[in-house]
């Protein structure tokens, strides 16, 4: 009587391998929305914030210098929200709803909207993957917040508030 796995039942063949090694976690946060997946070193947003469109990261600050040049308008006194958006794209148009809501509501706020299929070079340079996307800037232009995906009102009120003071 030999060893018998306890990965299979006995007299059962072996299933060949699946070539797929990653380990799936819970992270701690604020809300427990994130779960990574790491694998050489990347980490992944979660799919629960997938379904929701929306990933957000604040690693961004200092960076770039957004102007009125590469803008194609004035910033905003206080903040500008900067949003990539393309023609065919549904989440840009409810997006664009919300950040001019949110820019009426708050004095010195700019809203600026960009096509990002007539700005290559802008969303190559600052490496916009998918649409819509916004760019949340302070009154010096420096990228504060990033969202990808539609935001919840909530969310973009918080990140101004992190831009505005």
């Amino acid at each position: 009587m030999g060893i018998v796995p306890h990965t299979r039942a006995a007299g059962q063949p072996r299933r060949p391998w699946q070539g797929r090694f990653s380990s799936r976690r819970e992270c701690a946060g604020p809300a427990a929305r994130w779960t990574a997946y790491e694998r050489t070193g990347l980490t992944y947003a979660c799919a629960r914030v997938r379904e929701r469109g929306a990933r957000v990261s604040g690693h961004e600050e200092g960076r770039a210098l957004l102007g009125a040049a590469e803008l194609g308008a004035a910033p905003g006194a206080r903040a500008t929200l900067v949003q990539f958006s393309s023609a065919f794209c549904q989440p840009c148009r409810a997006t664009r709803r919300i950040l001019a809501e949110v820019a009426g509501m708050v004095e010195g706020v700019a809203h600026v909207e960009i096509d990002a299929e007539e700005r290559l070079d802008l969303v190559r340079v600052l490496g916009i993957e998918k649409t819509p996307t916004v760019l949340v800037l302070d009154s010096a232009g420096r990228i504060v917040r990033r969202a990808a995906g539609m935001p919840r009102k909530a969310d973009v009120i918080a990140a101004l508030g992190a831009a505005v003071t």
